[in-house]
């Protein structure tokens, strides 16, 4: 009895030791990341929201920077027009979700057939995706050139010359509408791989018993594909919203957020409040605000599509 007693604690010191030792292990394993994390992300949050709270120019000046409290984030919200471009990124938000990222799954059931040139077929697809988005600018605004761009033509054929030609980026009830198609087209490859490994992640045993039970090829995508495809929705839905609430290049190349600021965004007024208007401190403060905002609505997101099943 005093042997077992004595010799317990002996045994379980090893023990500690590997436990420690595999923390450690751990703890070096993922010091780089949280390193990268930190540079990255965290300070330069942190730093954003001390110079929020200064009149913090984008070039030094003679005058001292002042510690002003939370005045430049009441300043952002009783300027009306961070409230135009805050209902502007919010709409183009609900346009280019269903748009894109319906896309993206329709092409992603198409490419998870058995295709003759299947590989090749997909990197078509993505093609887009890895194109520069200033590049993908330049050509569309080539399509939509007014009255006779190549656009225009395509409607006026198709309409028989019954729909007069539309100006696509200087009308503003058709600006925002053409910045949706074009960021459709250039970033749904990305929504599409994603899909597609989704597919590719579901059991094809799970497809033979539902045809073994007599399951139509409907049945089969309702019952077995969008259940397996539920945690995929929800990424693929908060990835696209958080890449939609950043719009920002297209307008700065096409629109420059005109026609009558029916384009303007809030990382388009944040650079220009930044670095037009010099008043680092001022965009801060709206970098700040967005980053809530696209924060609180990613996890309302989730928590949304996690309640519903979907």
């Amino acid at each position: 009895m005093t042997l077992q007693q004595t010799s317990t604690p002996a045994l379980r010191r090893p023990a500690k030791r590997r436990d420690r030792r595999r923390l450690w292990q751990e703890m070096a394993m993922i010091a780089p990341a949280v390193l990268l994390l930190t540079i990255f992300l965290i300070a330069p949050f942190l730093l954003s929201f001390w110079t929020a709270m200064t009149n913090q120019p984008l070039v030094p000046r003679p005058t001292p920077v002042r510690f002003v409290g939370l005045l430049n984030f009441e300043r952002v919200f009783t300027d009306p027009l961070f409230w135009t471009s805050l209902w502007n990124v919010t709409r183009f938000t609900f346009w280019v979700l269903p748009v894109q990222c319906g896309l993206a799954f329709l092409t992603a059931l198409l490419l998870h057939q058995k295709l003759p040139m299947q590989n090749l077929l997909r990197g078509l697809f993505f093609l887009p995706a890895i194109t520069s988005m200033v590049v993908v600018c330049v050509i569309w605004g080539t399509l939509f050139q007014y009255p006779s761009g190549p656009l225009n033509q395509i409607v006026g054929f198709l309409s028989g010359g019954t729909i007069q030609p539309i100006d696509w980026l200087g009308d503003p009830n058709w600006a925002m509408f053409s910045i949706v198609l074009l960021s459709a087209w250039q970033a749904y490859g990305f929504q599409m791989i994603i899909y597609l490994a989704g597919l590719q992640g579901i059991p094809e045993e799970l497809y033979d018993a539902a045809r073994i039970d007599g399951a139509s090829a409907l049945r089969r995508f309702w019952h077995v594909t969008m259940p397996g495809l539920r945690p995929t929705h929800v990424f693929v839905l908060v990835i696209t919203t958080i890449q939609a609430f950043k719009l920002y290049t297209q307008v700065a190349i096409l629109t420059q957020g005109g026609p009558k600021e029916s384009t303007e965004t809030v990382v388009h007024y944040m650079v220009r409040a930044g670095f037009e208007e010099q008043k680092l401190g001022y965009a801060s403060a709206v970098s700040v605000i967005l980053f809530v905002i696209v924060l609180l609505i990613a996890l309302l997101q989730r928590k949304l599509l996690r309640r519903f099943d979907v």
